[in-house]
């Protein structure tokens, strides 16, 4: 049977500003959908993934109809939802007996309700590589979906079964590698310039799910743990990476450092094997030390980015970071004393935020002085403690396509709209226009890349400049 995978179109400017977008493009690797392109692989499909990342949506549809699949799978977040249902849409209109089904962060957040508003066959609520291959293998036998745990569908008659989420993937060990060779260009994965030092950029994950307690993380499970894959597994996925010519890799579990004895595993296995990439981490500022930073160091990792949120501990303690504003001057300053490039990550808009509570954190991210930061706003995404209480934090603004870290969908009571966007350009403008950190980034450039860096932003930095509502999203 042949299968088809598929992200719906979309455009940088649809998420970040125009002005800005270049210095902002952030392209990863779909981990989810590649592990299902693996799942499916391995009971025997034809498997061909459609990344409308880079596909206009014209462009997918022709494809579909020359590959005529009899099972489309489309992956949704919140942002993509309108585009997702268009997709299914315009796939039914090609050939309705094609089944189209959809997964990913919003159909786990909103379950079979979404069949409702769509055409969609299918909707698969919760981990998806085993409930999906189930899926495939009922519809290729032309039956109905019953009995699958995680799969919701409509049936011929009309009427929605409606299914409990899939149960978690205890052993992830069990799971195939990601299908990486499914992309058509590995070289156009990267992250935002400056957050890689090699490429290609091959995305890992070693573990699934978190147990911290933010208001504002999806955490579909809502059982708050983590699933750890053996340190043997993850080598072998770094090694099978390596051959295919990545050359370095970001890890993206929620929490890469949970496990202090764990990490030191990997490094010193990364260093036994001898093995020549670069790598880059998540981690909390409350489970990593000078010891444990040294030897992520010493074992290739360049860069580590912290979630610092804010310089304010009232508004740390609302969003149940669980960190303290000590221990992330500890862990910034550890950092960046064993070497490793540090980035700071920021939320303004959080709930009982004042704008001068916002300057605070702005102020703070400036003693900290990491080597690039991000601010972002609040996004109370479905599935999230924020998202079932907004109300009683503040107001949602706009539609789906707002649910992105740059387009302000919340604001919290204690602020306005424009509060919240002037707070983030006066961010930018402050962090990133000082003469002394702009000295520091000259000194730095070595490359022809790094030039390349400086200059887009130089011009991103200009546009904050003279675009005073360069954040402001669109239906503000």
């Amino acid at each position: 049977m042949r299968c088809a995978l598929v992200m719906p179109s979309w455009l940088l400017e649809d998420v970040f500003p125009e002005k800005t977008s270049k210095a902002q493009a952030n392209y990863w690797q779909p981990l989810n959908v590649l592990y299902l392109g693996a799942c499916l692989e391995r009971e025997g499909y034809e498997v061909k993934f459609f990344d409308g990342s880079f596909l206009a949506h014209d462009t997918i549809l022709e494809r579909i109809r020359k590959f005529k699949p009899e099972f489309v799978g489309i992956y949704s977040n919140a942002f993509l939802w309108p585009r997702a249902k268009k997709t299914a849409e315009d796939i039914k209109e090609l050939d309705e007996s094609i089944h189209v089904t959809c997964g990913g962060p919003y159909p786990t957040a909103m379950g079979a309700r979404l069949l409702e508003e769509s055409r969609f066959d299918s909707i698969v609520v919760g981990e998806g590589e085993i409930a999906a291959t189930e899926l495939a293998k009922k519809v290729e036998a032309g039956e109905e979906p019953a009995g699958i745990e995680g799969v919701s569908y409509r049936r011929k008659d009309g009427e929605i079964v409606r299914s409990p989420p899939a149960p978690l993937i205890e052993d992830l060990d069990s799971l195939p590698f990601p299908a990486r060779h499914l992309l058509e260009n590995p070289y156009l994965y990267l992250p935002p310039l400056g957050n890689y030092r090699r490429k290609p950029v091959a995305i890992v994950m070693t573990s699934r799910g978190c147990d911290a307690r933010c208001i504002y993380c999806f955490q579909p499970d809502r059982e708050r743990r983590i699933r750890f894959r053996s340190v043997e597994n993850v080598m072998q996925e770094i090694e099978q990476c390596l051959d295919m010519g990545y050359r370095e890799i970001r890890f993206l579990d929620d929490n890469f450092c949970r496990d202090y004895k764990r990490v030191m595993r990997i490094c010193e296995e990364i260093k036994k094997r001898g093995l020549d990439f670069t790598w880059y981490v998540s981690a909390r500022v409350n489970h990593v030390d000078k010891p444990l930073l040294k030897a992520m160091k010493e074992a290739g990792c360049w860069a580590v980015l912290f979630g610092i949120e804010s310089g304010v501990q009232k508004n740390l303690n609302t969003l149940r970071k669980g960190i303290t504003l000590e221990q992330t001057r500890r862990a910034v300053k550890s950092a960046k004393e064993v070497g490793l490039h540090v980035h700071g990550s920021f939320i303004l808009g959080i709930p009982g935020e004042t704008f001068e509570e916002g300057l605070q954190t702005i102020e703070f991210a400036i003693e900290l002085d990491p080597d690039t930061a991000n601010f972002h706003t609040l996004v109370p995404f479905p599935g999230t403690e924020l998202y079932d209480r907004v109300d009683e934090y503040g107001r949602l603004i706009g539609d789906w396509e707002r649910f992105t870290f740059d387009g302000t969908p919340f604001v919290p009571y204690t602020m306005s709209v424009e509060e919240l966007e002037k707070l983030r350009s006066i961010a930018f403008r402050r962090f990133y226009m000082r003469p002394s950190y702009m000295l520091k980034r000259l000194l730095k450039v070595r490359t022809t890349d790094d030039l390349r860096v400086l200059y887009i932003g130089a011009k991103s930095l200009f546009w904050l400049m003279v675009k005073k509502n360069l954040f402001r999203a669109r239906g503000a």
